[in-house]
């Protein structure tokens, strides 16, 4: 109940203090949008560029599963011919 009533009256004077000092609350607003716009587009661009990493780390880690793929298909095929082999000489 404490804080109802403490956020009333913060609200209540808030809205005092900016009808009384409007001219003064503009000029603070004035001066914090450029900042605000500045630190958003500074760390948009940090969001960009983290994720273009990730897609190129992404992109790296797809062409080495590509090659892995070939890499057990050869595998598998000298393993086939390699029981071929020893069988071949268990015959013999």
């Amino acid at each position: 109940m404490k804080t109802l009533i403490g956020g009333a009256i913060a609200a209540l004077l808030g809205l005092i203090g900016i009808v009384a000092w409007f001219p003064q609350f503009l000029t603070v607003i004035a001066g914090t949008i450029p900042v605000m716009l500045l630190l958003g587009g500074a760390l948009a661009i940090y969001l960009g560029v983290d994720e273009l990493k990730d897609t190129w780390k992404q992109d790296q880690d797809t062409e080495t599963d590509a090659a892995t793929d070939e890499d057990v298909e050869k595998y598998k095929k000298e393993i086939s011919e390699l029981k071929e082999e020893i069988e071949t000489l268990k015959k013999e």
